[in-house]
């Protein structure tokens, strides 16, 4: 069986990274593991991060197989609860046979600090995924822009929105989008649904459309409108699904003069 170049270079990569936190943690010598000395204390740390990060990869793992609808934090969250207990229970043997005797008092507070750990680990991974998953989106908006613009056909949302939406909502055309609250209401041509993103990121991923932001929680698609109305200092835009979308103020003026009114 061979392997393809890229499971190689995800592998050094990701390799790197859990020998670069094990030699930090060994170099910091935290909860007085320093004591341990060079090699021993770097042995430690880096094999429990490697112990971690294989109970942590199967915990994630099967978190986004369970629950695939959560959000992605929440995977991190669950794999830093699922590597507690062997790491757990591997740092506990050790510090035995250091000592040589069985503190079963000390396996709360053991527990706690491997916890600490996991979370702090967790953390950083998912800080590293969220990055790798905004290079890749932009990389793939901008293949498909260029192939859209080739073939001369309309562009579409980049990943980063496309992603979250309902699969029958994916191919339809973006009409309008509404923060409410903390969630984003996308109407389509086929349908609305309310996500959890924010409208200034939305509308970031919408950059290659030809729409604009009317309010400061709304977004709507020039090629929605079908009429306009303004009446005591109010502006309103019709779209083509009956919906009403206001218009501000300081909208008003940039809107007329792009020939929206």
């Amino acid at each position: 069986m061979t392997i393809s170049r890229s499971l190689l270079a995800r592998i050094a990569r990701e390799g790197a990274v859990l020998l670069a936190v094990g030699t930090f943690l060994a170099i910091l010598g935290p909860y007085g593991t320093g004591a341990y000395g060079w090699p021993d204390v770097w042995v430690y740390w880096t094999g429990l991060i490697v112990l971690g990060a294989v109970f942590g990869h199967l915990t994630g793992h099967a978190a986004a197989r369970l629950a695939p609808d959560w959000p992605r934090w929440s995977w991190y969250g669950a794999a830093a609860a699922g590597l507690t207990l062997p790491v757990t229970a591997a740092v506990f043997a050790i510090n035995t046979a250091y000592t040589g005797r069985i503190c079963w008092s000390q396996l709360p507070l053991t527990a706690a600090m491997v916890l600490v750990i996991a979370c702090a680990v967790s953390a950083l991974g998912y800080a590293l995924d969220q990055l790798k998953r905004a290079r890749e989106a932009a990389r793939d908006a901008q293949r498909e822009a260029e192939s859209l613009a080739a073939a001369g056909a309309s562009p579409r949302p980049s990943p980063a929105l496309l992603d979250k939406l309902p699969a029958r909502l994916r191919q339809a055309a973006i009409l309008s989008m509404t923060a409410e609250d903390h969630y984003l209401r996308v109407r389509t041509d086929a349908g609305d649904a309310l996500i959890l993103m924010r409208l200034s990121d939305a509308i970031a991923a919408c950059e290659g459309l030809d729409g604009a932001r009317t309010h400061r929680s709304w977004w709507v698609s020039r090629a929605a409108i079908t009429g306009a109305s303004r009446s005591g200092g109010r502006a309103v835009l019709i779209l083509t699904d009956g919906t009403q979308a206001p218009v501000s103020r300081s909208h008003y003026a940039p809107l007329r003069e792009a020939g929206w009114f």
